[in-house]
């Protein structure tokens, strides 16, 4: 059994994400290919990811599942966190942290990555569906209810089943993440995400809020309209995706959560779309706020989509997207 022990200070810093990067993503769905459960509804993921690793197929597939449970979930830790050995040392060497590091994010690109917007939007259903039982009913309230085998038995969050161990908060708060990759299982706590710093506890989200996460578009059909098609050429699709995003304030970390991506990549998305005057960056303490402007709102609601901005000249698409004349940056 998993304990997480709580202070007064961490009920005000327990926060809900869907995503927390591709790393842990593809740690999970590695974890998932290579541990078969009974009565598995997993299947038709399962063939199409060994068919879309190809070449690492062999690779993740001899991995014997006593071998790399461990090593897998600790590749999220910081090194040396609560007297833990990292992932790969005490045998295995970095160079087995690189490869395991490695086959996670090739499931990610693989097993993740060609469902995420069918995952997202349910992982976000999820997050607002917990979000209002917290607003409702309190912090208590939530941690009571993120899964039948996690219990909250104040100051302490028990989660059934992982290894035997005790995390405590000491003021930093818990960060909240649904999972689609635990089926069987009740959650898996990260105690110092190896980034971050913070302690993750990714739980499994509720079936009937992620059904259908696995779904592919059909041949053909982008899901989309025209002018987010527009859009994704004109600025590229994970910079259109953060766009959208960016109708609602976020920092680099939100932004990275909601597009599954490292913050280092959203930071370098993000500092695209404002030297191309779509979005403004403005600090509050040690954060970064990134915010559409009137431009960025323009061109989502497809009235650049003709190449004309709105009052005057015309702008073109450069090799780092959208390239604006000085007078429309100031818009």
């Amino acid at each position: 059994m998993q304990r997480i022990h709580f202070t007064g200070t961490d009920f005000a810093r327990v926060r809900l994400r869907s995503s927390t990067g591709p790393l842990t993503e593809g740690v999970f769905a590695l974890r998932l290919l290579t541990h078969p459960s009974s009565g598995d509804t997993y299947t038709r993921w399962r063939v199409a990811l060994r068919t879309s690793l190809r070449g690492n197929a062999r690779a993740v597939l001899s991995m014997r599942p006593d071998r790399t449970a461990e090593p897998l979930l600790r590749l999220l830790e910081r090194t040396g966190h609560d007297g833990t050995a990292p992932a790969g040392r005490g045998g295995d060497g970095d160079g087995g942290v690189q490869e395991i590091t490695r086959l996670a994010l090739t499931a990610w690109r693989a097993g993740v990555y060609p469902y995420w917007e069918h995952m997202r939007g349910r992982l976000d259903a999820v997050c607002a569906a917990h979000g209002r039982i917290a607003a409702t009913g309190g912090v208590e309230h939530l941690l009571s209810t993120l899964h039948p085998r996690i219990r909250w038995k104040a100051p302490v969050l028990e989660i059934d089943g992982g290894p035997d161990r005790d995390i405590h908060l000491d003021g930093r708060g818990l960060v909240l993440k649904p999972s689609v990759f635990l089926p069987g299982e009740a959650g898996r706590v990260v105690a110092c995400e190896r980034d971050s710093g913070q302690t993750v506890l990714v739980f499994a989200a509720d079936p009937v809020l992620v059904d259908g996460w696995d779904e592919l578009p059909e041949a053909g059909d982008t899901g989309d309209d025209g002018e987010s098609r527009a859009l994704s050429a004109l600025v590229g699709q994970t910079r259109a995706a953060a766009l959208r995003v960016l109708t609602d304030t976020s920092t680099n970390s939100e932004l990275a959560a909601r597009l599954g991506v490292s913050p280092g990549v959203a930071s370098r998305h993000a500092t695209v779309l404002r030297e191309t005057g779509l979005i403004t960056t403005r600090r509050v303490g040690s954060s970064a706020l990134h915010t559409v402007t009137p431009l960025g709102m323009a061109l989502l609601d497809g009235q650049l989509l003709d190449g004309q901005l709105l009052t005057g000249p015309p702008f073109t698409a450069g090799p780092t997207g959208l390239s604006f004349p000085q007078q429309a940056r100031s818009a």
